[in-house]
């Protein structure tokens, strides 16, 4: 069971397939063979070091430039269930760097990189998910391998900004999200979420979009995003739409239209329709759809993935309550046929997050699949010893029928089921990790 804190889509550490041999130690059939593994490591490396000596060149000299990010210290233990090891841990330095350039008046440059340094458990599990993974095109970050850890970097986001008076345009590697949903994200179709890892980053997309203003409450957003697979030359896997945002006082609504031009998966091409509303009353209400739909395929309601639900603030903004349902058709975008991450149809996230003052506070939240009865808990705690530096502290604990009265498995349970919906062989009976945070 991958134990990550910190990820890309959920996947950060992930293994590149043509680096199996490196990360599974498996002998070289030839000179050549070590030859090839030196000459790409010692490439990496030259990548590495120029990558870096950009941004601090960067920071130094030009103007109008904004440098920040993240730097994450953690810490984590894992309790195996299955063929996992009883007891393992593991160590992580994880850092965001995110450069921002002013061009003039009207343009921006945007890039972000990460930098991980992972040990023990967290690599065990990149090795791991990185064998498991059978699709040539799976979103995973190549590492290189140091005398006591393995390091990795990877380009986040590239891309520009034009403002002008009647539209604004963005493109290149970046974020391009759907929806008003805070948890599910049936809407975000491009990056699936998993609230089992909130504060994950999801991976950039290659694409570009232009923003038209009608009118002061009105956006129109053509888009395109460029195909899954990056080999992709003859048209296929592309995926244009259009999606329309009005605001009011008091709510909002976003459509969404968006095709994806036929290729091996979907010769006829696949069409998501999504709605996407929000309401600031006493609660503030969501309620966010899409639907996939494959013509080659008689789906029906199985396309659908709808989410649900509401937040709101008491104890004069000290209490922060948050409850989101999700149907998960098995042909939906949050599936795993189209990227998403879940097997059965009914799930809710709930949580409670408390402040005791301005510098400690304490999340209580459960992820409950209804399907099999399981469900998973987590609770964690942060401290802020100073401005721009926390301490925090979390654990999580998978529960299913089997772990309360001896029955079956379930997809939240200690050992999971595999993505096709196999049994699962490894996961965990509990998982804490400690870290420290330092913005910049």
């Amino acid at each position: 069971m991958c134990v990550f804190t910190k990820k890309i889509n959920h996947r950060v550490h992930g293994v590149s397939r043509r680096e199996d041999g490196i990360h599974n130690k498996t002998p070289c059939s030839s000179v050549s063979s070590v030859v090839f593994i030196l000459k790409e490591y010692y490439v990496k490396r030259f990548i590495c070091f120029n990558t870096l000596v950009v941004l601090i060149f960067s920071s130094a000299f030009l103007p109008a430039q904004d440098l920040s990010g993240v730097l994450d210290s953690s810490v984590n233990y894992t309790a195996g269930a299955g063929i996992a090891p009883d007891h393992s841990f593991g160590l992580e330095e994880y850092a965001n760097l995110r450069l921002r350039v002013r061009t003039g008046d009207r343009a921006i440059f945007y890039t972000a990189f990460n930098l991980i340094a992972i040990s023990g458990n967290y690599l065990e599990s990149a090795a791991i998910l990185g064998g498991a993974n059978q699709s040539p095109f799976f979103a995973s970050t190549p590492l290189i391998y140091g005398q006591n850890y393995a390091a990795g970097l990877e380009l986040e986001r590239l891309y520009f900004r034009i403002n002008g008076d009647l539209f604004d345009t963005e493109a290149g590697l970046r974020r391009m999200a759907f929806g008003y949903g805070q948890v599910w994200g049936s809407s975000d179709f491009l990056n699936p979420r998993n609230p089992l890892a909130l504060n994950a980053r999801p991976r950039g997309v290659l694409g570009a979009d232009f923003s038209f203003y009608p009118a002061d409450s009105l956006k129109l957003t053509p888009f395109v995003a460029a195909p899954k697979n990056p080999f992709a030359s003859g048209g296929g896997g592309f995926i244009p739409g259009l999606s329309l945002d009005n605001h009011w006082d008091r709510a909002s609504l976003q459509t969404l239209y968006a095709y994806e031009t036929p290729s091996g998966e979907a010769a006829s091409g696949i069409h998501r329709f999504g709605l996407s509303v929000k309401a600031d009353l006493e609660l503030g209400l969501v309620a966010d759809a899409l639907y996939t739909l494959n013509p080659g395929s008689d789906d029906g309601i199985e396309g659908l993935s709808a989410g649900a639900g509401f937040d709101y603030t008491l104890l004069g903004g000290n209490l922060y309550i948050l409850a989101e349902y999700l149907f998960n058709g098995s042909s939906s975008a949050s599936a795993p046929a189209y990227g998403g991450s879940w097997l059965s149809h009914h799930y809710l996230y709930g949580s409670a997050m408390y402040r005791f003052n301005d510098y400690c506070g304490v999340n209580l939240a459960a992820v409950i699949c209804f399907d099999d009865l399981s469900f998973s808990p987590f609770v964690s705690f942060d401290y802020e010893v100073f401005q721009g530096f926390s301490l925090n502290l979390s654990a999580r604990l998978p529960l299913d029928q089997k772990t309360l009265n001896g029955g079956k498995d379930g997809e939240l349970g200690p050992i999971p089921p595999r993505p096709d919906g196999s049994a699962g062989e490894a996961g965990a009976r509990f998982l804490i990790n400690a870290g420290a945070r330092l913005r910049f």
